[in-house]
């Protein structure tokens, strides 16, 4: 009896360590600017934007890299597990995100500014070959209008 309920735990353990285990937004990205869109439009858009992700306890780090339209240099990054519970973040107009994994290649992510109006909603998912990521978010930018986007990038 002991084997048969050792053999169960073993069939049924193994693939969801593997299911829940793996993360495909793992590795570096660069934003395809062409095919990446906002509304309304950034009044300073990005020239060039690297993501790069790394695996931590239970969720992730990222570390983002890039330039805008005039020069401006992009520096900014979180660590957060994928508990929906909210995080440091900097170098962006919000301070604090949360992120969820819905599956290998899925994630949903909340950013907001403590006290201010900036308060985005959105989803990730990686294409099925892995080579594509797309981002899609809604809310409100820091002067509380509507916004939305639609950002991809391309596995490096």
């Amino acid at each position: 009896m002991r084997n048969i309920v050792t053999k169960l735990i073993m069939v049924v353990a193994i693939p969801a360590i593997g299911m829940f285990g793996a993360d495909n937004s793992i590795g570096t990205w660069k934003r395809n600017v062409a095919k990446s869109t906002s509304t309304p439009p950034i009044k300073n858009p990005v020239k060039s934007l690297t993501i790069v992700n790394e695996a931590s306890d239970g969720g992730v780090k990222t570390t983002v890299t890039g330039e805008r339209q005039d020069g401006t240099p992009i520096n900014g990054g979180s660590s957060v597990k994928y508990d929906g519970k909210e995080y440091p973040a900097t170098g962006a107009p919000w301070d604090t995100t949360s992120e969820k994994q819905i599956n290998a290649n899925t994630f949903t992510f909340e950013s907001r500014k403590t006290g201010g109006k900036y308060h985005m909603t959105g989803r990730t998912v990686i294409s099925k070959d892995g080579k594509t990521m797309t981002t899609t978010a809604k809310g409100t930018d820091a002067e509380g209008k509507k916004s939305s986007g639609k950002f991809i990038y391309e596995k490096q």
